[in-house]
Protein backbone atom coordinates (compact mmCIF):
# COMPACT_ATOMS: atom_id res chain seq x y z
CA UNK A 1 0.00 0.00 0.00
CA UNK A 2 2.84 2.63 1.00
CA UNK A 3 4.65 1.97 -2.16
CA UNK A 4 1.72 2.76 -4.31
CA UNK A 5 1.10 5.94 -2.43
CA UNK A 6 4.73 6.47 -2.86
CA UNK A 7 4.92 6.29 -6.53
CA UNK A 8 1.47 8.01 -7.11
CA UNK A 9 3.30 10.64 -5.39
CA UNK A 10 6.09 10.86 -7.36
CA UNK A 11 4.31 11.06 -10.13
CA UNK A 12 2.57 13.92 -8.64
CA UNK A 13 5.61 15.89 -8.48
CA UNK A 14 6.88 14.94 -11.70
CA UNK A 15 3.78 16.53 -13.37
CA UNK A 16 4.19 19.11 -11.18
CA UNK A 17 7.15 19.95 -12.25
CA UNK A 18 6.98 19.25 -15.38
CA UNK A 19 4.16 22.24 -15.50
CA UNK A 20 5.88 24.31 -13.59
CA UNK A 21 8.44 24.17 -15.94
CA UNK A 22 6.40 24.64 -19.51
CA UNK A 23 3.72 26.95 -18.22
CA UNK A 24 3.91 30.34 -19.22
CA UNK A 25 1.47 31.97 -16.46
CA UNK A 26 3.57 32.84 -13.25
CA UNK A 27 0.88 32.33 -10.79
CA UNK A 28 0.05 28.96 -12.22
CA UNK A 29 3.37 27.95 -12.37
CA UNK A 30 4.04 28.92 -8.45
CA UNK A 31 0.77 26.73 -7.98
CA UNK A 32 2.29 23.94 -9.63
CA UNK A 33 5.99 24.34 -7.36
CA UNK A 34 3.88 24.33 -4.43
CA UNK A 35 1.74 20.99 -5.39
CA UNK A 36 5.27 19.22 -5.85
CA UNK A 37 6.54 20.78 -2.44
CA UNK A 38 2.79 19.79 -0.83
CA UNK A 39 3.76 16.06 -2.38
CA UNK A 40 6.98 15.92 -1.50
CA UNK A 41 5.66 16.65 2.04
CA UNK A 42 3.26 13.73 1.83
CA UNK A 43 5.54 11.77 1.09
CA UNK A 44 7.75 12.29 4.41
CA UNK A 45 4.32 11.59 6.13
CA UNK A 46 3.82 8.08 4.05
CA UNK A 47 7.73 6.98 5.06
CA UNK A 48 7.28 7.72 8.94
CA UNK A 49 8.88 11.41 9.13
CA UNK A 50 6.58 13.71 10.72
CA UNK A 51 9.31 15.85 11.25
CA UNK A 52 10.41 16.40 7.91
CA UNK A 53 6.66 16.69 7.28
CA UNK A 54 6.55 19.64 9.35
CA UNK A 55 9.57 21.29 8.25
CA UNK A 56 9.00 21.04 4.50
CA UNK A 57 5.12 21.87 5.13
CA UNK A 58 6.75 26.02 7.12
CA UNK A 59 9.30 25.63 4.39
CA UNK A 60 7.33 25.11 1.73
CA UNK A 61 4.53 28.00 2.59
CA UNK A 62 7.10 30.55 3.80
CA UNK A 63 8.52 29.81 -0.18
CA UNK A 64 4.73 30.50 -1.97
CA UNK A 65 4.91 33.69 0.26
CA UNK A 66 7.54 35.03 -0.97
CA UNK A 67 7.38 33.78 -4.71
CA UNK A 68 3.90 35.08 -4.79
CA UNK A 69 5.42 38.36 -2.83
CA UNK A 70 7.96 38.74 -5.32
CA UNK A 71 5.55 37.87 -8.74
CA UNK A 72 3.26 40.91 -7.60
CA UNK A 73 5.96 42.85 -6.74
CA UNK A 74 7.78 42.59 -10.56
CA UNK A 75 4.01 43.61 -11.89
CA UNK A 76 4.25 39.66 -12.98
CA UNK A 77 0.15 39.13 -12.12
CA UNK A 78 -2.69 41.27 -13.83
CA UNK A 79 -6.18 41.02 -13.17
CA UNK A 80 -7.99 40.22 -16.37
CA UNK A 81 -11.46 40.72 -17.21
CA UNK A 82 -12.29 37.46 -18.68
CA UNK A 83 -13.04 34.51 -16.00
CA UNK A 84 -11.07 31.56 -16.91
CA UNK A 85 -12.72 28.77 -15.83
CA UNK A 86 -9.77 26.38 -16.85
CA UNK A 87 -7.52 27.66 -14.00
CA UNK A 88 -11.00 27.03 -11.23
CA UNK A 89 -11.95 23.31 -12.62
CA UNK A 90 -7.40 22.66 -12.31
CA UNK A 91 -7.47 23.99 -9.01
CA UNK A 92 -10.94 22.56 -7.35
CA UNK A 93 -9.28 18.79 -9.33
CA UNK A 94 -5.79 19.89 -7.45
CA UNK A 95 -7.59 19.88 -3.93
CA UNK A 96 -9.33 17.16 -4.98
CA UNK A 97 -6.33 15.23 -5.77
CA UNK A 98 -4.82 16.29 -2.85
CA UNK A 99 -7.59 15.11 -0.21
CA UNK A 100 -7.44 12.13 -1.51
CA UNK A 101 -3.93 11.57 -1.02
CA UNK A 102 -4.29 13.12 2.59
CA UNK A 103 -6.75 10.90 3.71
CA UNK A 104 -5.08 7.04 3.92
CA UNK A 105 -2.17 8.87 5.26
CA UNK A 106 -4.17 10.31 7.86
CA UNK A 107 -5.64 7.12 8.41
CA UNK A 108 -2.14 5.32 9.13
CA UNK A 109 -1.26 7.38 11.81
CA UNK A 110 -1.27 5.82 14.93
CA UNK A 111 -4.76 7.28 17.51
CA UNK A 112 -3.46 9.54 19.81
CA UNK A 113 -1.54 8.48 23.04
CA UNK A 114 -0.49 5.23 21.36
CA UNK A 115 3.35 5.93 19.46
CA UNK A 116 4.24 4.21 16.05
CA UNK A 117 7.73 3.97 17.47
CA UNK A 118 8.81 2.63 20.90
CA UNK A 119 12.44 4.36 20.59
CA UNK A 120 10.80 7.28 23.00
CA UNK A 121 10.79 4.50 25.87
CA UNK A 122 14.95 4.03 25.46
CA UNK A 123 14.94 8.01 25.56
CA UNK A 124 12.79 8.37 28.69
CA UNK A 125 14.59 5.60 30.46
CA UNK A 126 18.36 6.26 29.87
CA UNK A 127 18.03 10.01 28.63
CA UNK A 128 19.42 11.74 32.19
CA UNK A 129 21.71 8.84 32.60
CA UNK A 130 23.31 9.45 28.88
CA UNK A 131 22.92 13.09 28.41
CA UNK A 132 22.99 14.41 31.52
CA UNK A 133 20.44 17.11 30.77
CA UNK A 134 17.81 17.41 33.36
CA UNK A 135 15.23 18.63 30.68
CA UNK A 136 14.51 15.73 28.46
CA UNK A 137 13.08 17.29 25.42
CA UNK A 138 16.52 19.58 25.23
CA UNK A 139 18.35 15.99 26.07
CA UNK A 140 16.79 14.16 22.58
CA UNK A 141 16.85 17.48 20.43
CA UNK A 142 20.07 18.47 21.66
CA UNK A 143 22.03 15.21 22.14
CA UNK A 144 20.11 12.31 20.43
CA UNK A 145 19.13 14.10 17.39
CA UNK A 146 21.45 16.98 17.29
CA UNK A 147 22.32 16.89 13.63
CA UNK A 148 18.38 16.76 12.48
CA UNK A 149 17.94 19.84 14.87
CA UNK A 150 20.83 21.66 13.08
CA UNK A 151 19.71 20.60 9.44
CA UNK A 152 15.89 22.13 10.68
CA UNK A 153 17.14 25.11 12.32
CA UNK A 154 19.45 26.12 8.95
CA UNK A 155 17.02 25.32 6.26
CA UNK A 156 14.39 27.87 8.41
CA UNK A 157 16.93 30.54 8.82
CA UNK A 158 17.63 30.44 5.31
CA UNK A 159 13.78 30.68 4.69
CA UNK A 160 14.00 33.35 6.49
CA UNK A 161 16.69 34.96 5.70
CA UNK A 162 15.14 34.45 1.80
CA UNK A 163 12.05 36.07 2.58
CA UNK A 164 13.53 39.27 4.23
CA UNK A 165 15.66 39.76 1.04
CA UNK A 166 12.41 38.92 -1.05
CA UNK A 167 10.45 41.61 1.23
CA UNK A 168 12.27 44.37 1.92
CA UNK A 169 10.89 47.82 1.25
CA UNK A 170 14.21 49.75 -0.15
CA UNK A 171 17.17 48.55 -1.94
CA UNK A 172 20.96 49.22 -1.88
CA UNK A 173 21.94 52.73 -2.62
CA UNK A 174 24.89 52.80 -5.14
CA UNK A 175 27.87 55.08 -4.15
CA UNK A 176 27.83 58.11 -6.97
CA UNK A 177 24.16 57.66 -7.53
CA UNK A 178 21.53 60.16 -7.41
CA UNK A 179 21.40 61.93 -3.80
CA UNK A 180 25.09 61.27 -3.04
CA UNK A 181 27.18 64.43 -2.20
CA UNK A 182 30.53 64.94 -4.74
Amino acid sequence: MATIDINLLLIVMIVGAVIAVQIRDMLSCIVAIGLVGLAQSLAFLILKAPDLAIVQLVVEILTLVVLLRATIKRGEIEAEQRRDYFSEVLAVALCVLILVFAYPVIKMLPEFGYPAMTIGKEYIAQGLEKTGAANLVSAIILDFRAYDTLGEAVVLFTAVCGALVVLRKVGRKKPGGAGAEE
